[in-house]
């Protein structure tokens, strides 16, 4: 578990299935992710109780927002290497606009550098997603993509992550 000061970050658990199918399977979210699919209850079941392996066997993790445990959103690292992962947030419409995704990508940025000892953290953004543009920007994360693409890339590298 990742306590910050409003919002802690923990492993997902079965409680957390209707949040996690409420995002899941919410096509206006699609366009934000790379999976566009809607997910059965025997699928969904099944990742959370997969959910603990360790993420240098997974290559992926992914932590529950959780504020006064009520679960509210969701922060992935994915395409982990020993060096680098891609990182992913999303949180429930009732809770957008507190500062709990800065929050929980702020706890997971030291997770990633001083358990994970990561060097460089990633993430892909639609150029028209200026919530999460205006988000990753905040934690130090840089374009490093032609600004004319669909989708930005941003990066942090590790003597920016410390």
């Amino acid at each position: 578990m990742l306590e910050g000061n409003n919002i802690m970050l923990r492993p997902l658990k079965e409680s957390d299935f209707n949040l996690l199918e409420k995002i899941e399977n919410n096509t206006d979210n699609w366009q934000f992710g790379s999976e566009n699919k809607i997910y059965s209850k025997h699928e969904l079941l099944d990742y959370i109780s997969n959910s603990r392996i360790d993420i240098r066997v997974a290559k992926q993790f992914r932590f529950v927002i959780d504020l006064n445990s009520v679960p509210i959103g969701f922060i992935d690292l994915f395409d982990y290497t020993f060096d680098s992962a891609g990182v992913g947030v999303i949180i429930s419409n009732d809770y957008r606009r507190r500062g709990f995704a800065k929050e929980a990508l702020s706890l997971l940025l030291i997770y990633a550098t001083k358990t994970l000892n990561l060097e460089k953290l990633h993430c892909m953004i639609r150029k028209d997603n200026l919530s999460s543009i205006k988000l990753f920007a905040s934690c130090g994360f840089h374009a490093i993509r032609d600004k004319e693409e669909e989708v930005g890339y941003f990066i942090k590298l590790a003597k920016n992550l410390k």
